[in-house]
Parts: structure tokens; sequence; C-alpha cells
């Protein structure tokens, strides 16, 4: 029977990430189970916003309705959740801030606007309009240099600057591979964050192009306030097992700066859409609800005449 998405906990009030790799994922009752080589772990996933694979997963057709079914969404990793393979839906099945969305990425004023209120979220203050993009950009680049800098004083971490190498994970040094580690946690939530919401990740303002290019922007307003900081102070208390401890102490810091209750209205208001979306949708207690016709070029007499043409 379809479960009323009203019924569902908030996003806010979630359980943010669980992380799991080398398991088998099954239905348990109307939540779902983890087994691996110590036992069995039940998972209370209509608590839970999303659900990170790793490498050595499997998961049933079974379980993989429960999890939808209470509106947390799955997403499939690489090795220490640093690539994104696929997600999953997330909760609402309204298309009302998606059409926002893909309206203001299109026009090319209201593109720039949100782009403007972005830079402002990160800053933290109203920026003059006479700033040219590269302005901003160079702006922003120091500010992360700082961000940065100020972390490793603060932690007594050496640092020589950010540098990966996506195709060999254990070329890195500590700290950098903290900080990618941190970071995906950080894009997994705003991934499951945005997919509940009923936005696109694919529709970015700053960062363009790419299918995760909305989770980048809405990743960066926290980055310089939680992954920067928690990877670096992991890596100041021990180098051992870290991909691990960065994990939990993002999981705790998301709990204790209430991440997921800031995401959403975060993304209303850079988009300007605060106090406009509709509370209630009928289309969220019924997913199989047939929905109107695009009729605005023909009319609704011309659109029956050519279907019976």
């Amino acid at each position: 029977m379809a479960r009323d998405l009203h019924e569902l906990p908030k996003l806010r009030d979630s359980l943010s990430f669980l992380y799991v790799e080398h398991c088998r994922i099954e239905q348990d009752d109307a939540s779902i189970a983890l087994w691996d080589q110590e036992g069995c772990t039940p998972v209370p996933c209509a608590a839970l916003s999303v659900l990170m694979l790793g490498p050595g997963c499997s998961i049933t057709h079974a379980a993989v309705r429960a999890l939808a079914e209470n509106g947390c969404s799955v997403v499939w990793v690489g090795e220490e959740g640093v690539r994104c393979y696929a997600a999953a839906t997330g909760e609402t099945r309204r298309a009302y801030r998606l059409l926002k969305q893909a309206e203001k990425v299109c026009d090319a004023e209201q593109h720039r606007e949100v782009v403007w209120r972005m830079y402002e979220k990160r800053f933290g203050y109203r920026l003059e309009r006479t700033l040219s993009l590269n302005q901003i950009r160079g702006m922003e680049g120091a500010r992360m240099r700082d961000a940065y800098a100020e972390a490793a004083s603060t932690y007594g971490v050496e640092w020589k600057g950010r540098a990966y190498d996506r195709h060999n994970w254990n070329a890195g040094d500590p700290v950098n591979r903290a900080l990618s580690a941190a970071n995906a946690c950080l894009n997994g939530l705003c991934h499951a964050a945005i997919v509940s919401g009923g936005y696109s990740p694919a529709l970015g303002f700053i960062h363009v192009g790419k299918q995760l290019s909305f989770v980048y922007d809405i990743a960066d307003l926290y980055k310089t306030e939680i992954s920067i900081p928690v990877a670096f102070r992991t890596v100041g208390e021990s180098t051992v097992d870290l991909g691990t401890r960065v994990r939990h102490a993002m999981r705790d810091a998301f709990r204790e700066q209430r991440v997921l209750q800031r995401i959403l209205p975060d993304i209303d208001e850079v988009l300007d859409l605060a106090g406009h979306t509709p509370d209630e949708d009928p289309l969220d207690s019924d997913s199989a609800l047939p929905t109107a016709l695009w009729e605005e070029l023909w009319g609704a007499d011309a659109a029956v005449t050519e279907q019976g043409a």
C-alpha cells in the first residue's frame, strides 16, 4: 500500500547518513538490516536521510523498496565515499521546486542573482554589485586559502595546499585524504537533501555541466564551517584509521550544527523561494495521481483535435 509521504519524519528531524561497505542489505519488516561477518544489524531507515553504499555491498529489491517508501535516499559510492556513481529517488513526488530551479537556471538575469546570493551566503555579507564575477571568484579563492591556513594553525597540521590524485587515493597526504573524505560526506548529505526537496542535483548555478553541479553549489556553503575544520582536527589527533574517523566526526558535526535543518531553507533562500513553496500537495500522497497536460500554446480544444487527428 502506498505511503503518505507526509507521515514520514521531516528531513530536518532525520539522522544524517550511514556509510556501509562489504555487507548485504536486506529488508527487515518495514525497515532494513545489514548482514556482515559479525552478524545482523537492524537499521531504522525511516529516520535516516541517506544510505551510502561502498564497495562490496549488495542490496535486495525489497530493501531498496523499503528505503524508498521511508524517504531514505540511496547513494552508491566508491571507496571511502569519495566518488558518487548513482543515487535513488528521494521523498517528494512534486515538481514545483524543480520547475522553479530550471526557470532560474535558464534565465540569465535570475541565474546571475542566484550566483550573487550563493556567494553572499558564503561570505556572510552583502557584496557590492559593481564587483565582477572574476573579482568575486578571486575573493572566494582568498577566503578558502585563509580557511585552510587557519585550520592548519589551529590544529597543528602541516599544510602544503589542496592536492590529490583522483586515480590514486593513497598518494595524497593525510590532510588531503581527510578533506576528500569529509567533503564526500558533505556532498552525500547535500545530495540527499536536494533530492528530498524535489530539486535537481544537475542544475547548478556556480558549478555547471555535471550531474552533481547543484550538489557542489550547496555543499560549498558549508565547507569552511564543517568539512575543513573536521578534516584538520581529525588529522591533528591521529592519522590512524583516517577515513572511518573522519566520517564519524562529520556525522557528529552534522548533528551538532543541525545541518539537516538548514539545507532546504538555505536552498530556498538562495533561490529566492522562501515562503513560496507549497506545504501540501496531493501528488505526495498519491504517487500515481495523474497530472494536468501542458496546453499553453494551442489550448485545450486544439490539443484534443491534434490528439484525435
